[in-house]
């Protein structure tokens, strides 16, 4: 296989942090639940959060293990995690770094959580490092959301067009990336197991622009002056569909785990 052109350098998320925390979705509490269950989570086990972000991960699964460990290269998202594990009473060690600096000093895990950044990684080198560092029985855990095409999200294929008007395209992963699936099944973690829980939330129109503006590609420090225009087409596109200022969105939130053979 081809290596990826990845390089350790990863695009500012310090301008979208406050956008992140209030408009990304966050994962079912369910799904957590059931990734554990699966797993035989218990207060021995240490978890990792690679690309940790806010923590929301990290901190969802604190309280079924024994420890987690949370990673970013951003030092604004760590401060958010610290924020929101400090609101939620929750204890994780948060630390500066990336899928580059892992190594045997970290310690051993009973699984390792990344939620939407495997991406941004040399994915098949990271595994190759996770390896030494994860339990035999062990885990890797990509984190995901998607919608359902069902009638509830019909707002979500017009709020995509004006989100891609405002896209830097020069930002961001190559759109030739192999899918995570391939990657995995040429690595030792190949036995795979995709796992969802769909909800119906309402959203706030308010978080949709948030979440417009959590994105590398279209950023306040990507969009400068045109982060009002766009949060006014945003506005403006999702009235039809809004109902006491917010929309229904049908969301799945999913799970792929890894596991050796």
């Amino acid at each position: 296989m081809t290596p990826e052109p990845i390089s350790p350098s990863f695009p500012s998320f310090q301008s979208t942090v406050p956008h992140y925390v209030a408009g990304r979705p966050n994962y079912a509490p369910a799904l957590i639940q059931v990734v554990a269950d699966h797993l035989r989570l218990t207060k021995n086990h240490r978890l990792m959060d690679l690309g940790c972000g806010p923590g929301w991960l990290g901190i969802a699964f604190a309280p079924l293990v024994g420890s987690v460990l949370g990673i970013d290269p951003e030092p604004a998202m760590l401060e958010a995690a610290r924020a929101i594990a400090n609101a939620a009473a929750v204890e994780i060690e948060l630390v500066e770094g990336s899928s580059f600096d892992l190594s045997p000093q970290l310690g051993r895990f009973r699984a390792v959580a990344i939620g939407r950044a495997f991406h941004w990684m040399d994915r098949a080198d990271t595994l190759r490092k996770l390896d030494p560092l994860i339990e035999e029985d062990g885990a890797v855990m990509l984190f995901n959301d998607v919608r359902p095409d069902v009638p509830q999200n019909a707002w979500y294929k017009r709020y995509s067009a004006v989100v891609d008007r405002f896209t830097n395209r020069s930002v961001g992963f190559a759109p030739e990336l192999l899918r995570h699936e391939t990657i995995l099944l040429e690595s030792r973690f190949s036995q795979l197991t995709r796992i969802g829980v769909i909800e119906q939330r309402l959203v706030p129109v308010a978080r949709l622009i948030d979440r417009a503006l959590s994105m590398s590609t279209s950023s306040p420090e990507q969009l400068g002056a045109l982060s009002g225009q766009l949060a006014q087409e945003l506005t403006t596109e999702m009235s039809p569909f809004a109902t006491a200022g917010g929309v229904v969105e049908v969301i799945e939130s999913q799970v792929l785990i890894a596991q050796r053979c």
